[in-house]
């Protein structure tokens, strides 16, 4: 019985065997439906709607709006309902962000991120801390944004006069919906799998993909059958595309050699290992700084595009205008934008970590190259190098909708342009807390001497 098993096991494929091997560990399946619940939750509550929504002039709005269209996505449906999660975890992110580039800037800051567990905390509770004015910020001008181009769909959005207390109360929900949000993904991290935040970001974006794409691309004409199975063919291609790039890495040799006394005697140890820089260290974060940025210039176009001033109502036009999905400038600085925070942020995160330091403390060394100074600037020359790389794929995923809706002819439009825009931007994301989650369970199978999910 126990040898047909085994052979059983043998002809199942690696996927699929792994799959069964997570769930038949009482802890793993534990976590596992633990992390589950917990996006159940999340949901449900995108599905509750702040005081004083209109639902049909709301929705009569993202039908129309493509800018609202665009943001809907990574909210998972949330905006589209005005919900109290309706800013997701991305006002947490910008914090996150901030105090990361303020830590080498801050002398209390960097002695702080130095201080091991203890330093990571107190920074993270800064950081919440930061999240909460942040998202305060950010609701007040997603309300004017909301208001703007669907008008009479949410209250008039003002901190003075009779509709001060309605828009507070907006504000304070919405802010008090992303703080419930960075908890859930802080239990999923603690008690689930995976990254919770990255999670929370998964599941929105899955949630409300295929609504969007279904909506967008699928007319019932054959122009719609179209540019859905061009779609299809993309997103296959460039889930290799990414899938390869995220795994891609330079390995840079490192040996250490220690002394060690043992029974009054001196011996000499030595070891050999690697210092992994992959291509794209940076992950998701430019992605989602840039179309941050790029997006806000047409939603301050809308909204100035209504005001009775001639000057501002033109200059909301062109920003309108200028920033569209149809608009090829458009697509261009989201290339520039990706690329250069790209090797910021890259420069930013590796220059906390301290390599070459830590090597040198550690008895480490690259082989052909001094300890110190030396090693530092060998690292940056290659990290430098690997980095164009990454920057790189990271703007053709970005523009990718824009050169596709060209070659092939089809989603010649702003709003299927905007839909394949949000495909690509999203399966990074996607595949990238797909292979982070599977490296944890696989981790978690080889203690337990199963095959894992990747390899």
């Amino acid at each position: 019985m126990a040898a047909a098993g085994r052979q059983q096991q043998t002809q199942r494929p690696q996927l699929l065997q792994a799959a069964i091997s997570a769930m038949a560990q009482p802890d793993i399946r534990e976590k596992l439906l633990f992390t589950f619940g917990l996006i159940v939750i999340f949901r449900f509550v995108s599905n509750v709607p702040v005081p004083g929504v209109d639902p049909s002039k709301l929705d009569e709005a993202f039908k129309q709006s493509t800018v609202l269209g665009f943001m809907n996505i990574f909210s998972g449906g949330a905006l589209s309902h005005m919900s109290v999660v309706a800013m997701g975890v991305y006002p947490y992110i910008t914090s996150s962000i901030v105090m990361q580039l303020m830590v080498p800037l801050v002398p209390a800051l960097q002695a702080l991120s130095k201080e091991g567990e203890q330093g990571r905390k107190q920074l993270n509770i800064y950081t919440h801390w930061m999240t909460v004015p942040m998202a305060f910020v950010q609701g007040y001008g997603q309300l004017i944004i909301v208001q703007s181009i669907a008008p009479g769909a949410i209250p008039q959005p003002s901190l003075s006069g009779p509709d001060a207390l309605p828009t507070l109360s907006a504000i304070i929900t919405m802010t008090a919906g992303t703080m419930f949000l960075v908890w859930l993904g802080e239990l999923i991290s603690e008690k689930g799998v995976g990254n919770g935040i990255s999670i929370i970001i998964f599941a929105g974006i899955i949630a409300g993909l295929p609504q969007f794409i279904g909506g967008r691309l699928y007319t019932g004409t054959g122009e719609g059958v179209t540019a859905t199975f061009f779609l299809t063919i993309m997103i296959v291609g460039l889930v290799a595309f990414i899938v390869t790039f995220q795994e891609a890495q330079r390995r840079i040799p490192v040996q250490y050699s220690r002394s060690v006394f043992r029974s009054g005697r001196m011996y000499r140890q030595s070891g050999q290992t690697h210092i992994p820089l992959r291509v794209n260290s940076t992950g998701m974060i430019p992605l989602i700084f840039a179309f941050s940025i790029v997006i806000m210039p047409a939603f301050v176009g809308s909204a100035l595009e209504s005001s009775d001033n001639s000057l501002l109502a033109n200059t909301g036009e062109f920003l309108k205008n200028s920033f569209n999905p149809g608009n090829v400038w458009y697509w261009a600085f989201v290339f520039v934008t990706v690329v250069v925070f790209t090797f910021f942020y890259t420069l930013v995160v590796f220059q906390q970590q301290n390599l070459a330091e830590n090597l040198q403390r550690q008895g480490g060394f690259i082989p052909g190259i001094r300890p110190g100074r030396p090693t530092e600037d060998y690292i940056n020359r290659v990290l430098l190098r690997i980095t164009w790389g990454g920057a790189f794929f990271l703007g053709i995923v970005a523009v990718a909708p824009f050169i596709t809706s060209h070659l092939v002819g089809a989603g010649t439009t702003s709003g299927r342009q905007t839909a394949l825009g949000i495909t690509t931007s999203g399966l990074i994301i996607v595949v990238g807390v797909i292979l982070d989650t599977l490296r944890q369970i696989e981790a978690q199978l080889l203690m337990r001497q199963y095959e894992g999910f990747i390899r």
